[in-house]
């Protein structure tokens, strides 16, 4: 049976499409998945987040844990209030999930996981943890919230106060300010600034009607899925998976190698790769011609055999279909890609759309 979040009645009540996500009754729409996409790229929406997993880390081996955990490292986060992207691999250099760790204090963090890979994720956190003195917490208690958006700092005044949208106007992406009991951090998954905002669930509530009192648009999965893909960020179970490393998903930059004795799982694997040459690569295409790229049309590069999409669908903001596919590494600017017995053209480009 799915599971809903705290918002699940505010949702039917603004006509959310309800759909199955990861075990989760969620909007896939309030309407029009269309104008959801351009209110973000225009001026603000929100999203109701609370599905993804959070887990609270303490303990004095916590810095230690996580820098065997993560193939970032989180030794780069000196201060409170900062925050990294990283994905958590398995032993081959596979990727388990990518999620976000945020620093309170060396014995204390938190990690924002993906819905669909709660369970799998502590389960494995679990297991690498019996090796470290540290405690982990799943906290169900809490909601999440992402307000994105060009307006989405200046709305926050009219949703907290003057203070805290000018506090989060200073900070710089990955960063966060602690408000009482409320995490409001300088992350998103749409392209556009804006803050994800973490809170228990009576004060979630609030926000959530105050945002709608205020005319923000409510947003569902649908315009979520377009607004990442445009702005090339992977989605796990599609663009990254557990038998694909970070270095054929476009992902090498959140992986850490440079100190040598940190022994991050995973890493052995992923330089013997480096080492060896990786032979695949996860890259943009563009249909200029009508219709629309799907998950799994093959990929044909003259000379350099095939790929396959990972992720496609129609861009709003572009008018045209895009994709995220893993092709073979080559230097070939176009391609063909498959699409009910016939070959159509495409452009191969960096993976950020818009």
């Amino acid at each position: 049976m799915s599971q809903k979040t705290a918002l699940y009645d505010h949702h039917v009540k603004l006509n959310g499409l309800m759909v199955d996500f990861a075990g989760w009754q969620m909007p896939l729409h309030y309407g029009s998945q269309i104008a959801e996409h351009h209110a973000v790229r225009k001026s603000v929406g929100i999203f109701d987040v609370s599905h993804m997993g959070v887990v609270d880390i303490t303990g004095k081996d916590t810095v230690p844990f996580l820098r065997h955990l993560l193939a970032n490292d989180v030794a780069k986060l000196k201060n409170t209030g900062d925050a990294l992207y990283s994905c958590m691999l398995n032993e081959s250099g596979g990727v388990i999930d990518d999620l976000i760790a945020y620093r309170f204090s060396d014995d204390n963090f938190r990690l924002v996981i993906n819905a669909g890979c709660r369970e799998k994720d502590f389960a494995w956190m679990q297991l690498q943890a019996k090796k470290f003195q540290v405690e982990l917490t799943m906290r169900d208690d809490l909601c999440l919230l992402a307000l994105q958006g060009p307006e989405a700092i200046a709305k926050l005044e009219f949703v907290f106060d003057k203070t805290i949208s000018e506090k989060m106007a200073a900070l710089k992406p990955f960063q966060f300010y602690i408000h009482g009991d409320v995490i409001i951090a300088r992350t998103g998954y749409t392209g556009e600034p804006g803050v994800e905002i973490m809170l228990p669930i009576s004060s979630a509530i609030k926000v959530w009607e105050k945002c709608i009192a205020l005319n923000i648009q409510p947003c569902g999965l649908g315009s979520r899925d377009t607004l990442r893909l445009e702005a090339g960020y992977n989605l796990y179970g599609a663009d990254m998976t557990a038998e694909t490393s970070p270095l054929i998903s476009n992902l090498s930059w959140t992986v850490s190698f440079k100190d040598e004795n940190r022994q991050f799982i995973g890493r052995d694997a992923l330089e013997k790769e480096k080492q060896a040459g990786i032979s695949q690569q996860l890259i943009g295409l563009v249909l200029e011609s009508k219709g629309v790229l799907r998950n799994h049309q093959h990929v044909k590069i003259n000379g350099d055999g095939m790929g396959e999409i990972t992720s496609g669908s129609f861009s709003p903001t572009l008018n045209k279909s895009i994709a995220l596919a893993r092709i073979p590494v080559t230097t070939q600017t176009e391609a063909l890609i498959e699409r009910r017995g016939e070959w159509l053209p495409v452009k191969i480009v960096k993976p950020r759309f818009v």
